[in-house]
């Protein structure tokens, strides 16, 4: 019974560690607003609860501002209280600027958003291996669907005062603009592609971008405290952004700044809501047209959006379930700051949110508040009606589809998503985002092979699946160029998150999940396998030599891969730092996973050389299973480039 610990010690952590994978989350459940006075203290309780230093909340309906405020400490420091005219800086919802832009150049003739990047901006260095069939044209840059990896470390870690210019930051590190996958094909987001169209608007219009958003939306806005730059108009009432240790964060000069440097008031952002809850207008004045917002709140480019798929990421401009109601917004986030643009066009309902950290448990919990007490103030009568379909192909009625089960066998299974944001983490995405798709009668249920969270929906043809919530088309299976059958999936809170994904054989799927698990017992127990290692040591116990030969290399890799977590752990409290060069942490992770294989090789090498004489049979094992799944998860990291990675490339 004795020689049989190892192997009961294990068997009984990866029962426990199953038992809370499958425990039920309970949501955190609050009582709706029925006033602005009890959202005043609804608010004040999350701010206080979550440290938030400063917010400033604007809401609009049809009959103009509902809720229009700032609260808090604008600087901690100097206890100066934060007013509507006071900067924050918001990060990526500045990417509807952009769009903006190059609408307002379309409307002007002078673009369109079928024009091909190489013809209008050759000099800009980036690689399509499609471009025969599948040029970048305007709308993919906007759309994030041109297959460009997210910028890479020494992007985000540019920091130049004075700042360059958009051409120079362009040329600075252009590795990260290569098309992984046919542009149109797929989506994944990404910084560079709205900086791409934002020099195009430079170049086409022959002002710099700063200077064009400036005559054409913040003059025409009355948005006399926005800028992209750090100026006056930042400098002279800012907003100190803090982290999640309430320290104050030094001004960062974004290499991507039309992407991400945006700076404006909660008063100038209420502007710009109204903008587009007055579908174009502003004081009377049509600043842009309807049809370019419809266009813009419009997934065209991707070949969902083309199959008709209803929800995603439009031009810089997203939609975003919550309850039945789907709004259209952009967020941003960066460090010490966080903003929301949120809007139900039919409703003409919206409203901005910004805080001065980067708290998104806080962020999060605002944000449903205040869309709680939004959409309760609407009828639910009033949400946007499910048009039913007819298919093209068969002829057949969205009822025809509920009532049919040919489609049912084509889209169940197990799925693994194709179209990671950042390439060097998609072995991360490959793992936690597998989904599962069955049908309960005429339903069909999107789960998680790890989780509870479930979406449903109904099929209106062969192709599309309309969400039960919204009733909107948020599933839509396609053919990839690529990999052929896969299904874009929109779904949720946030279509920022759209996924692609491809069904894998469900024993191939779960086994690596398994494998993955066991991987983190091993790592687990093997800290302490090696304090009773130590223990004994110290009590002068011998230990056979071929024991020590067995246990030797699966132990190394442990901590091997311990270290590199470790040095991840370092490298979180400054990324920019650690990541973007050369530096101790950056090398240690790579000659940590170039050890980490090496010691795996070894291990299972020691196993098929070795003979188990002298050795218990259930070290024997332990360490034969250890040696195994070492080795399987060291070529499943091999595949995906993780083994002697540079974060600085």
């Amino acid at each position: 019974m004795k020689n049989l610990r190892p192997i009961l010690l294990l068997l009984i952590t990866f029962f426990l560690f199953c038992l809370s994978v499958q425990a039920n989350q309970s949501r955190e459940r609050h009582q709706s607003p029925s006033n602005i006075e009890e959202l005043k203290v609804a608010l004040a309780d999350l701010m206080q609860h979550y440290k938030v230093p400063a917010a400033g909340i604007t809401m609009i309906d049809k009959q103009g501002l509902v809720y229009f405020d700032a609260i808090g400490l604008a600087n901690r420091e100097e206890n100066i209280s934060v007013n509507t005219d006071s900067v924050f800086r918001l990060g990526s919802t500045s990417k509807m600027l952009v769009a903006l832009s190059v609408l307002k150049l379309v409307e002007d003739k002078k673009l369109s958003l079928q024009d091909k990047l190489v013809d209008l901006a050759p000099e800009i260095e980036f690689n399509n291996p499609y471009a025969a069939t599948h040029p970048i044209r305007i709308m993919h840059l906007l759309e994030h669907t041109t297959g460009w990896d997210e910028q890479h470390y020494p992007e985000f870690a540019h920091n130049q005062t004075p700042p360059i210019s958009l051409k120079d930051g362009l040329d600075f590190h252009p590795h990260s603009r290569t098309s992984r996958w046919h542009p149109g094909s797929r989506y994944a987001y990404n910084n560079t592609g709205p900086t791409v169209a934002a020099y195009i608007v430079e170049k086409v219009s022959g002002k710099t971008f700063e200077a064009f958003v400036q005559t054409h939306f913040f003059n025409m806005l009355d948005m006399q405290h926005s800028t992209f730059l750090y100026d006056e108009v930042f400098t002279s009432m800012p907003t100190v952004g803090y982290d999640d240790k309430n320290r104050p964060i030094d001004y960062h000069h974004f290499i991507n700044r039309p992407a991400s440097a945006l700076n404006s008031s909660i008063k100038d952002m209420t502007n710009l809501l109204t903008l587009f809850i007055q579908r174009g207008q502003f004081n009377g004045t049509q600043i842009l047209s309807e049809q370019s917002l419809v266009r813009m709140e419009t997934p065209s480019s991707s070949l969902s959006a083309q199959k008709g798929m209803q929800t995603g990421y439009g031009l810089s401009n997203y939609s975003a379930g919550y309850k039945q109601w789907v709004y259209r917004e952009h967020r941003g986030g960066i460090e010490g700051y966080m903003s929301e643009i949120s809007y139900i066009p039919e409703q003409q309902t919206g409203h901005v949110i910004l805080l001065n950290t980067k708290n998104i448990a806080a962020f999060q919990k605002i944000s449903n508040l205040i869309k709680d007490y939004e959409t309760q103030q609407l009828s639910r009568s009033e949400a946007p009606a499910a048009v039913l379909l007819m298919d093209q192909k068969t002829n057949k009625t969205e009822e025809a589809f509920l009532a049919s089960t040919q489609t049912k066998p084509a889209i169940e299974g197990l799925y693994y998503e194709i179209n990671p944001r950042v390439e060097l983490f998609s072995f991360i995405n490959y793992i936690s985002n597998m989904k599962t798709f069955s049908f309960d009668e005429n339903t069909l249920i999107q789960g998680k092979a790890i989780g509870a969270s479930k979406n449903y929906y109904h099929p209106v043809s062969d192709d599309l699946y309309r969400s039960d919530e919204t009733g909107l088309i948020s599933l839509a299976r396609v053919v990839d160029p690529i990999e052929g059958e896969v299904l874009h999936y929109a779904y949720g809170a946030s279509a920022v998150k759209t996924s692609v994904l491809k069904r894998i054989n469900p024993w191939l799927g779960y086994t690596q999940l398994l494998i993955g698990f066991l991987w983190l017992l091993i790592i687990i127990f093997s800290l302490f396998k090696t304090l009773g290692i130590g223990i004994a040591k110290l009590r002068g116990r011998s230990v056979p030599i071929e024991v020590k030969q067995l246990r030797r290399w699966p132990l190394l890799a442990s901590w091997a891969f311990i270290s590199i977590w470790g040095l991840l752990f370092v490298a979180g409290s400054n990324p920019y730092y650690y990541m973007a060069g050369p530096t101790i942490v950056s090398i240690g992770i790579m000659l940590m996973t170039i050890i980490f294989a090496l010691c795996s090789v070894f291990a299972i090498a020691t196993v098929f050389i070795k003979k188990s004489n002298n050795v218990n049979k259930s070290s024997y094992w332990y360490y034969t299973i250890a040696s195994g799944v070492h080795f399987c998860v060291m070529l499943f990291l091999l595949k995906f480039g993780v083994i002697g990675i540079i974060f600085w490339a």
